[in-house]
């Protein structure tokens, strides 16, 4: 508790200091992953905007590390990064041999990579936006609970540059160096190069190693604006990741010390590139993209978790998963310009035209199966759609949004199962946000989002556990949004409910085999329904020239509603799982001196369900971290410590029998989160 005690008594000197300051002006935030870019409190949703700034301060090299600065948005790992991610508690946690659909959007620079997070490397990131509720007219089926957009530095013509050198415990050493200016008058490039690398947090006692969950990580990119006229621009953007990363983090004794005679890898080459034209012209603007991008992933692992010779009645097996994904996807948009407004100036539209296609291909290789399994998975989808923003009064503006989407894939196998299924879905949004001052303004809105149906894999199971249906979601928001230019305060509140109808779940069940060990089966099955209920409320404040505080809190209450798992289990009005009931993050910055900087952040997250299948759960837990950051001429010098009291937390976690010791009684196994960590970081802007 003295962290507590210890962090109440400085924001209550921090208070002090700063009812004698002069409030700072407030910095103008714009969102530009919705249809229209706009300034966040024009856009009638709940959306966190995570900067560059925040980003530096919590030294975060990876997407994974920013998760908790934004209110009810949680991470699954079970991997060496985190791949999946949940929004208000909708959202996968894993993936094996079946299909995906993802309930959260990813996009790096417009490029969809949907459920393979771990390409979120932070370096040269300009912003991260975190849209919640469903996104049915902005993004569609990939956006069920939400989207995150990352966004990298755009092309300036003014040169400028950064160079980032880390070293920290754990083995970890991190050098980026990003670089931009103008090739000529109608020509702005921007390039970055970063790597990181570190042994983990793991200790192999086999195999007398501390880098058998290390991370080795490469990323690149590049990007142009050509103004091809007056009226016209176009942007290129290229990129690629590679992630040569370990898997060895689950251990029969539950801690950091592992036994794994084969550890495993998590794997990532992504090479990927978008072209945007915008042409303006008298009554509307005209986009047109197209973005692919090329991904080949392994993921493995050590199946027991030892090594032969363990226990005279242990086991030894491998799974192993390859995957060549290849997603392309074109979109033309159109969006008014002042002159092409309808109703005399008062509504401005949007509309356009989406295309997806993506082909999946995937190789597993299991001790345990006569041969290796071989899948080919394809979706194509296709999605007309159209958003207009009518200013009903001179403080009133109704939004009307629709989206018809038309779905299909075609699945083939080793295993001679195939599906064909097609589905036609329709989202939906409406709002009416009110002026109700100069600098405040309130919002209220319904939106229908949906997620297309699957089917599961696996050759032990039931027939009629088979294929599952899709998934529909109302989204019942009211929020409120504004600033005290005066006090240097910004404000964020919005309260929703979720109303979730064919629930899709991530469930499991475990079959044991003839030499006692267990087969850990997981499948997607519908619930008849679920609801999601809470607030999320964010601030910034800058009371004085040497003072930001920035804050966020999310409060969930969610539960099933006429729900048997797969063990037969009746979950109906329990909590849904990766669905924490709070969460909060609140920092501040403070200049101690002209050149010297402290930055204090505290964060914490309620316990939460694993998995829905069964009822291991987290535990609750609070993070401290701090940075001390000198300037000196050109260059910044910032000593950090993460989880400085050296919590015990976890990312992911499972509950069956893998202990040869007991005779396989099933228990709670848990991947840990990163222990107390401290380093150094050198940085230079030029």
């Amino acid at each position: 508790m003295s962290i507590y005690r210890n962090t109440c008594r400085f924001l209550i000197a921090l208070f002090a200091l700063s009812t004698s300051a002069t409030a700072q002006e407030i910095d103008e935030i714009i969102v530009y992953g919705d249809l229209r870019e706009s300034e966040i409190e024009d856009v009638p949703t709940s959306v966190t905007v995570l900067d560059e700034a925040l980003i530096r301060q919590r030294n975060a090299s990876h997407f994974e590390e920013m998760v908790a600065a934004a209110a009810n948005l949680n991470l699954s790992n079970g991997a060496s990064r985190a791949r999946f991610f949940q929004i208000r508690g909708v959202g996968e946690r894993g993936q094996f041999t079946e299909p995906l659909n993802p309930s959260v959007g990813l996009l790096v620079d417009g490029v969809d990579f949907s459920g393979i997070g771990g390409i979120s490397t932070l370096f040269d990131v300009e912003q991260i936006e975190v849209f919640r509720g469903p996104q049915g007219t902005l993004y569609g089926a990939n956006a069920l609970a939400g989207l995150i957009s990352l966004r990298s530095h755009a092309p300036q013509h003014e040169a400028s540059g950064r160079f980032r050198l880390e070293a920290g415990d754990y083995g970890v050493r991190s050098l980026g160096a990003a670089y931009g200016g103008s090739l000529s008058e109608s020509v702005a490039f921007r390039t970055s190069l970063a790597s990181y690398a570190g042994d983990g947090y793991i200790h192999n006692t086999h195999l007398g190693t501390h880098d058998t969950n290390g991370l080795d990580e490469l990323t690149w990119r590049g990007k142009l604006r050509i103004d091809l006229s007056d009226n016209a621009s176009l942007d290129v953007n290229l990129g690629f990741v590679d992630l040569h990363n370990g898997y060895d983090t689950f251990s029969l004794d539950n801690d950091r010390r592992t036994r794994s005679d084969q550890p495993g890898a998590d794997l990532q080459e992504s090479l990927f590139g978008s072209l945007r034209l915008e042409v303006a012209s008298e009554l509307f603007d005209t986009e047109f993209s197209i973005a692919s991008a090329k991904s080949d992933t392994e993921y493995g692992y050590d199946e027991d978790w030892t090594y032969d010779g363990f226990h005279p009645w242990g086991y030894s097996s491998t799974d192993q998963y390859n995957r060549d994904r290849d997603t392309l996807t074109a979109e033309i948009r159109l969006t008014s310009s002042e002159a092409g407004s309808l109703f005399d100036g008062r509504g401005d539209w949007v509309a356009g035209l989406y295309m997806l296609r993506q082909q999946v291909d995937l190789l597993r290789v299991y001790t345990y199966a006569d041969s290796d399994f071989a899948s080919s998975f394809e979706i194509q989808r296709l999605a007309a759609y159209g958003r207009i923003e009518s200013d009903l009064s001179e403080r009133g503006r109704l939004t009307l949004g629709l989206r018809l989407e038309s779905h299909e894939s075609d699945y083939s196998d080793t295993a001679d199962l195939a599906y064909n299924p097609d589905e036609n879905l329709v989202g939906a949004r409406i709002a009416y946000d009110y002026a109700l001052s100069e600098n405040w303004f309130g919002y209220a809105s319904l939106s229908h989002g949906y997620k297309a149906g699957g089917f599961n894999l696996d050759g032990s199971l039931d027939e009629s556990l088979r294929q599952y249906d899709a998934e529909f979601l109302n989204n019942y928001e009211v929020g409120i949004k504004g600033q005290l230019p005066d006090t240097g305060l910004r404000m964020r509140l919005a309260v929703f409910r979720m109303d979730r109808d064919d629930v899709q779940i991530d469930s499991s069940t475990t079959l044991l085999r003839a030499d006692g060990s267990s087969e850990f089966i997981g499948f997607i099955g519908n619930a008849a329904e679920g609801v999601n209920q809470g607030v999320e409320a964010e601030l910034d404040w800058s009371p004085g020239e040497r003072v930001q505080i920035m804050g966020s809190l999310g409060l969930l209450n969610s539960e099933y509603e006429n729900y048997i798992n797969g063990n037969g289990e009746d979950l109906g009005g329990r909590e849904q799982a990766h669905a924490p009931g709070y969460q909060y993050h609140l920092a501040a910055n403070i200049g101690l001196l002209e050149n010297l900087g402290l930055s204090l952040t505290l964060e914490g997250r309620d316990a939460f369900f694993f998995s829905d299948s069964h009822d291991a759960r987290s535990r609750a837990y609070d993070l401290f971290h701090a940075s001390l950051t000198w300037d000196w001429r050109d260059f910044s010098f910032s000593l950090w410590g993460r989880n400085l009291t050296d919590e015990d937390y976890f990312v992911r976690g499972f509950f069956f029998g893998n202990d040869p010791r007991d005779g396989y009684v099933g228990h709670r196994y848990t991947q840990l989160g990163e222990p107390r960590r401290v380093g150094l970081t050198v940085s230079r802007e030029f």
